[in-house]
């Protein structure tokens, strides 16, 4: 392990945050050239719950430009996620013992598969789901059609998108955590009820309120709970 002056952590923060601003913001020009596609594949899960005669609509005149370029930030961000979580490996390496250094490689592909398997469960299991649920529910009150604005719904979607996202790191994170020794999978499995409620917590935070929604959230985190426990039992420091 590498001791550094504080000057020197400050300075290499600096640097990698750069490289991953740079990263982020190349990547985000270049998907704002195919914002409009990108908004017909993200918006395909409601456009097919509407019912007939119902659309998107846009409410300010600006709405479309920001949109399409929110879009565009969200999809720069998913692809340049490898550059980031390479130069938070970057940032961190330097405090590692030899052998974790070696775990460079795995941990950027791993991380950048999680979240991306996170997201595509979230656009292509819970969505068609959850927008099926509240679009039902609210045109089923009496004699109210739906007319969702285009900025509303996006986002929308990046929250649960990110959510998702986030959610699927969790091995990830424990898999560090029991690296570090901070945590094993006796600690883990003893929570498992606190895992449980916080999971729906989180459902509550970052999903509409209806209980559709929370438990797409959930349910994933749940069965990554007890993936991480599994994977805890193996990555165990073992000095």
């Amino acid at each position: 392990m590498v001791d550094q002056p504080l000057v020197s952590h400050l300075e290499e923060l600096r640097r990698r945050l750069i490289w991953s601003g740079g990263a982020w913001l190349l990547a985000t020009v270049i998907c704002y050239v195919f914002a409009e596609t990108l908004f017909q594949i993200i918006s395909a899960p409601l456009r097919q719950a509407l019912p007939a005669g119902s659309s998107l609509v846009f409410i300010q005149a600006t709405e479309p430009f920001f949109t399409y370029v929110k879009l565009a930030a969200m999809a720069g961000l998913l692809a340049s996620l490898p550059v980031i979580f390479w130069q938070l490996w970057a940032f961190v390496a330097p405090g590692l013992y030899p052998g974790e250094k070696r775990l460079a490689v795995p941990f950027v592909v791993a991380s950048s598969a999680c979240f991306a398997i996170g997201t595509w469960f979230g656009f292509g299991f819970a969505f068609p789901m959850v927008f099926r649920f509240l679009i039902g529910y609210g045109t089923g009150i009496g004699n109210i059609s739906a007319m969702l604005s285009m900025g509303g719904y996006l986002s929308l979607s990046c929250r649960l998108l990110l959510a998702f996202g986030l959610i699927f790191e969790l091995p990830i994170i424990i898999f560090f955590l029991a690296r570090l020794g901070l945590v094993d999978h006796i600690w883990l499995a003893r929570r498992r009820r606190l895992a449980v409620l916080l999971a729906f917590v989180i459902g509550a935070i970052l999903t509409p309120p209806d209980i559709i929604s929370q438990t797409a959230i959930a349910g994933p985190f749940v069965v990554l709970y007890e993936l991480g426990i599994l994977v805890a039992r193996f990555a165990a420091r073992r000095d």
